[in-house]
């Protein structure tokens, strides 16, 4: 369900405080809490294709597994299905002249990205996620992290 701007704010909220300014860089900040969009190709995740997962940068939700990660050439990450369809809140965007469908972490309300209808099979859809807002979990740390249940994603 695709919600309006006003829903969303009822449900999905970020408050921009002073702790959460302090603990992320400047362009995690304008990116989660500001919606602002970081420059493709120049961003931390857009070519990595190590095995593993992207958690929300704010509060560790894992959202995207490395497994369903793509590459659209747009130069952010692109995934055709998050982990958790229920983790993820999506919002109408009528921003720039534009009508777009912007990601949210439901856990911290941080701005993702857009989703978008031209990814590849088997959903046809595509999560173009900022880096910014994501923190990439490798396989190999992941069990020791907490995310070991996870690792099933991974596997083939």
């Amino acid at each position: 369900m695709i919600l309006s701007q006003s829903e969303a704010s009822a449900v999905c909220y970020i408050e921009p405080t002073e702790e959460l300014k302090s603990r992320l860089s400047p362009a995690e900040y304008a990116v989660l809490v500001q919606a602002a969009t970081e420059p493709p190709f120049q961003n931390s995740y857009w070519d990595n294709h190590r095995a593993g997962i992207y958690v929300d940068r704010i509060d560790g939700s894992p959202l995207f597994a490395s497994s369903t990660k793509f590459d659209s050439g747009t130069g952010w990450p692109s995934f055709w299905k998050p982990i958790d369809e229920k983790a993820l809140v999506l919002v109408e965007d009528r921003s720039y002249g534009m009508v777009r469908i912007e990601v949210r972490s439901k856990s911290s309300g941080g701005h993702l990205g857009h989703l978008f209808d031209d990814g590849p099979k088997p959903t046809g859809l595509r999560y173009c996620i900022n880096s910014a807002s994501l923190e990439f979990i490798p396989l190999e740390e992941m069990e020791a992290r907490g995310y070991g249940k996870l690792i099933r994603l991974l596997k083939a």
